[in-house]
């Protein structure tokens, strides 16, 4: 059976190759006009242009294309840039490969519902999605990450973060005996403590506890404060893992309204009053996913009512180093309480990589010893290694440059994104002050016809990772909206899916 399939397979290639169109040479290739410092990178320029050769038939179906060689010659890029373009192409539908013989043009037009092909290895792309998708976290999968919670690696200081990688690898070998500090690198908690200290409020290093990033943070809070059946207050809409966190330690959630100009105090004045909260988290910067901030008159009267009704408050402030120098003198919850009642979550996840997973909690002395007790029963110590190399790469001089730099692509690919979603149809739920995120969508309620989820799923299968509504909110949201990436959220192919999809909806309705 295995030589027949193999006899037919041949006799398939023979055909395509009678069908198929010659390869360009590289003098006869069109030459691709490509910006280096365009947002959205070479990668997504050249699936755009080729897209558009296809479309307009200067590509005609079976033609085959240059090989990766030959084009990143001709075009002066490198190997690995057309490998992934190429690999995009093949998602989306419109290039085919087949080993030994290349890329071959396979379709006029991305198909809204196509099929993806299985990936290498035993993986297989997945069709649909959901909050915690392996997809939205592995930075592996081919298809667009334009709902994903990371920014490109070179949008960082990629020399700055490996250098301090490489330096944190020659850990003296006595260091290579016992777990380590179980409040985490003394070094990081010492340079934390003094950051703080003089940028927000003043806190001792043993008021530092390091983990393994901001939702280890929540979790060990979640672990050290609450008890089955206690109420915790989140906002709504907010971080989406953060509420499945809440419900899986048996707490209940209940939802504080977020919009654009903030928390409606009034809906937490009512509902404090009902549940008695345990605690409450709050995004007080660049709320994720909204992008705003709270002013000073709101974070004040927040902690009046967290005083007034006795809960606790805590304080994802993971976005805060995002800001511009000007805005820097945003609310911080921590800074107004002295970490009173206030726990204060840090995470570098965002300014340097998400790989290397260090998170901080910033608490009161009393409750420090808790918390490391609770740390300890659950996965002893942290890593020194990632630790090492983190304070490594902030206390370096380049940081601060790589942070103005990062502040300024952000900035850049904001306004480009901004253009583009409204573009394509969408209204953005606020305007962002600043961050990676920006919230945008249709203005029609979901219908079992069109809604988050089904336009996310198709969205999958045509190579493009989307975060719908659904995993930031506890009830149904009014409109259909995402979540999208602002380093991804300016390409053709988004651009494209959206009109389309939009244009399909109407057309039915």
């Amino acid at each position: 059976m295995q030589d027949t399939k193999s006899a037919e397979d041949k006799h398939q290639a023979r055909r395509e190759d009678q069908t198929a169109q010659p390869a360009l040479s590289v003098a006869q290739w069109p030459q691709l006009i490509m910006e280096r410092a365009k947002r959205g990178g070479l990668v997504e320029q050249i699936v755009a242009s080729i897209s558009k050769l296809v479309q307009q038939g200067e590509l005609r179906i079976g033609s085959k294309m240059p090989s990766v060689r030959q084009f990143a010659k001709s075009n002066g890029i490198s190997t690995f840039t057309v490998v992934e373009a190429y690999d995009r192409l093949v998602t989306m539908g419109l290039l085919s490969s087949r080993r030994g013989s290349g890329y071959f043009v396979a379709r006029s037009e991305p198909g809204l519902a196509h099929q993806p092909a299985a990936a290498t290895g035993n993986q297989i792309l997945a069709t649909t999605i959901d909050a915690l998708s392996t997809d939205l976290y592995s930075g592996v999968a081919e298809a667009l990450p334009a709902g994903s919670g990371w920014l490109p690696p070179e949008w960082y200081g990629e020399s700055t973060i490996l250098d301090a990688v490489r330096h944190a690898m020659r850990i003296p070998a006595c260091r290579l005996r016992g777990y380590g500090n179980p409040l985490g690198f003394p070094a990081l908690r010492q340079h934390l403590a003094a950051t703080l200290s003089d940028e927000l409020f003043e806190v001792e290093a043993e008021q530092i506890l390091l983990t393994h990033g901001a939702s280890h943070a929540f979790d060990l809070i979640l672990r050290s404060l609450t008890k089955p059946g206690d109420t915790v207050f989140v906002e709504d809409p907010g971080y989406s893992n953060l509420i499945s966190l809440i419900r899986h330690h048996g707490c209940i959630p209940v939802g504080i309204p977020r919009r654009e100009s903030g928390l409606d105090l009034d809906v937490l004045l009512q509902r404090v009053a009902e549940h008695q909260p345990k605690l409450m988290f709050v995004n007080t910067v660049l709320q994720n996913p909204l992008g705003t901030s709270l002013s000073q008159a709101q974070a004040h009267k927040l902690l009046q009512l967290a005083e007034q009704f006795d809960f606790w408050l805590v304080e994802d402030d993971i976005y805060r180093e995002l800001l511009a120098p000007a805005s820097r003198n945003e609310a911080s919850l921590a800074a107004l309480d002295g970490l009173r009642r206030v726990i204060r979550v840090g995470s570098f996840s965002k300014t340097l990589s998400p790989t290397l997973r260090v998170g901080s909690i910033a608490a009161s002395a009393s409750l420090v010893p808790e918390l490391v007790r609770v740390k300890m029963l659950v996965g002893l110590t942290t890593s020194e290694i990632n630790e090492r190399a983190v304070y490594h790469a902030i206390s370096a001089r380049p940081y601060k440059r790589m942070l103005e730099k990062l502040r300024l692509q952000l900035n850049t690919a904001r306004e480009r994104s901004l253009g583009n979603l409204l573009d394509a149809g969408l209204t953005p739920l606020a305007r962002p002050r600043g961050g990676m995120f920006i919230s945008a969508g249709w203005s029609c309620p979901p219908t079992p016809e069109f809604n988050g989820k089904l336009v996310s799923d198709l969205a999958l299968k045509s190579g493009i990772l989307l975060s719908p509504s659904d995993f930031f909110t506890l009830a149904p949201a009014e409109t259909v909206w995402f979540r999208f990436n602002i380093a991804y959220a300016d390409t053709p192919e988004l651009h494209a899916f959206l009109c389309n999809t939009y244009d399909r909806f109407n057309a039915l309705s």
